[in-house]
C-alpha cells in the first residue's frame, strides 16, 4: 500500500539544519505515527511522503516556504516590560499574543530594563530543512481515524468525540 490521503504513516526521521545541526530525530525513540493529508507534516515532508511505501528511505531538502516560512523582522517586537506584569520572563519562554490577526505564538528574545523582546517567528523560520526518513507500515485509516483527523492506537482515542 502506498501513502496518500487518509493512510496511517508510520515513519522514522531525522531533521537537520543545512550546516547538519540535527534539529529532531525519532531514530531513538518511538517512530512517528500520522494520518497522511491531515497538514499534520510540513507541506514540503507530506509532498515527498506521497506515494511511498513500506521500506521506502528518502532523503529531501525542505526549503523554508514549504517548511515554516521565511523569517519576517516585522514579527519581532520590543514591548514595555510592565506589559508582563508581575511575570518574571526569561529569555527562551514562549507566550500566547492576540495581535490583529488573532492568537500568535511569541518569545522572548531579548530582555533591558524597559523592555522585553519577542519574536513571532516560528523559531525554524527561514531554515532549509534536511530530513532523512523511512517508511515503517502503511494502512488504511478508519472512518473515526478520518473524521478525528489523527490515528488511534490500539486503546482508541484520548479524547471523546
Amino acid at each position: 500500500m502506498n501513502i496518500a490521503n487518509n493512510t496511517i504513516a508510520t515513519i522514522h526521521f531525522t531533521v537537520c539544519s543545512s550546516d547538519g545541526t540535527q534539529i529532531d530525530t525519532s531514530r531513538n525513540s518511538e517512530p512517528m505515527v500520522f494520518l497522511h493529508g491531515s497538514h499534520f507534516l510540513i507541506q514540503g515532508l507530506e509532498d515527498e511522503l506521497e506515494g511511498k511505501t513500506i521500506g521506502d528511505k528518502f532523503i529531501i531538502d525542505v526549503a523554508p516556504e514549504l517548511a515554516y516560512g521565511e523569517r519576517h523582522e516585522t514579527l519581532v517586537q520590543s514591548v514595555p516590560k510592565s506589559m508582563f506584569e508581575d511575570v518574571d520572563v526569561n529569555v527562551g519562554m514562549t507566550f500566547r499574543a492576540s495581535t490583529d490577526d488573532g492568537e500568535q505564538s511569541v518569545m522572548i528574545i531579548d530582555i533591558n530594563e524597559e523592555e522585553v523582546t519577542v519574536d513571532g517567528n516560528h523559531p525554524l523560520s527561514g531554515l532549509t530543512l534536511n530530513f532523512d526518513v523511512e517508511v515503517l507500515e502503511v494502512r488504511e485509516a478508519t472512518e473515526e481515524e478520518i473524521a478525528h483527523g489523527h490515528p488511534h492506537t490500539d486503546d482508541g482515542c484520548e479524547h471523546t468525540q
